[in-house]
């Protein structure tokens, strides 16, 4: 699915300041023959060029465990992940997976075993958790659907368990689609103690009934967004927007985009986000390999740099690195 490698590289670019340290702190691992996006495959997106030093694993249903209490089997997936991590340990000079957020269900009266139990299989990596809440009933024939219960973020026994995650010093994360931000805003109102990170803006949509209305999508975006913004304990992952379901459709194209055109199409999200939550609660991300379908590494961090060029150089240092390390406490 992500060996696209002969068509991202006819739009390679020179790596723009080079030495900049970025910390990505959301991307993906997939064990092989399964969607094929392992250590190999991570490093050779990380040590292109940039100068990526530490990474943040997000949750995406890869290697559970085939047996025992259901409960657990999310576990599986930090038992991969740690393995990675371990393995990127021994490479001088490779980018190292220096947290794990991994997935549980919230509501589950078992929560604390199962978070116990992330912990022991991360060996110390294990940072949060990520329980979606990723829902849309439009009928959009979505490339990554979500499939959150309708009511999640109401359900008194998932607000009990984003609580419990603040109690015990852990993040959470969540995504959703842009018509859920202010469903979300009210989530992190009622758990003040928790800190909270939003993925991928919100996931602004494109494709479906979406299509052809990103200007009316955007203005209400902006009041929404400037709601989730006004909770201090949430922070923003910049970063997301070239999935498929996004709309830009560049992923279909006999060319990917350059970082110029990235930056063109998208810079107008990052700059009102960093407005609203200030850079030092904003963290630019890949999202790889899922963004992989629609732009290489190394022309998105050209981009994000485009994008973040006119910022104070105290706002690109905790945008590309300080604020990822101060949220997962790196």
């Amino acid at each position: 699915m992500f060996n696209n490698n002969e068509w991202l590289n006819k739009a390679r670019e020179d790596v723009i300041d080079p030495a900049r340290e970025i910390v990505d702190p959301h991307h993906h691992l997939w064990p092989k023959p399964h969607l094929s996006y392992d250590l190999e495959e991570l490093h050779a997106d990380t040590g292109d060029g940039h100068n990526v030093v530490q990474t943040v694993f997000l949750e995406c249903g890869a290697s559970y465990r085939a047996d025992g209490p259901e409960h657990l089997k999310p576990v599986g997936e930090t038992e991969f992940v740690t393995a990675a991590a371990e393995r990127a340990e021994k490479i001088p000079g490779a980018a190292q997976i220096a947290g794990i957020v991994g997935h549980a269900d919230l509501r589950l009266a078992e929560l604390d075993s199962v978070l116990d139990a992330h912990e022991a299989a991360a060996k110390g990596r294990f940072r949060g958790i990520r329980h979606s809440g990723s829902r849309d009933e439009s009928g959009a024939a979505l490339s990554i659907p979500g499939r959150a219960p309708a009511g999640l973020f109401e359900d008194a026994a998932f607000r009990r368990g984003v609580a419990r995650l603040g109690e015990r010093g852990l993040t959470y994360d969540t995504w959703i689609y842009h018509h859920q931000l202010k469903d979300f805003a009210a989530v992190a109102r009622a758990v003040p103690g928790t800190t909270m990170i939003l993925d991928h803006f919100g996931t602004p949509l494109g494709v479906g009934p979406y299509e052809g209305k990103r200007d009316e999508i955007f203005a209400k975006w902006k009041d929404d967004i400037s709601e989730v913004a006004a909770y201090p304990n949430v922070h923003a992952k910049l970063g997301g927007l070239a999935m498929p379901d996004n709309g830009f459709g560049w992923n279909t194209r006999a060319t990917p985009p350059s970082s110029d055109e990235f930056a063109e199409a998208q810079a107008k999200w990052y700059h009102y986000t960093i407005k609203v939550f200030g850079p030092e609660r904003c963290m630019f991300e890949s999202n790889f390999p899922v963004d992989r379908l629609s732009i290489s590494y190394r022309t998105l961090w050209n981009g994000l740099k485009k994008i973040a060029q006119d910022y104070p150089e105290a706002a690109k240092a905790a945008m590309f690195s300080g604020t990822a390390r101060k949220v997962y406490k790196l």
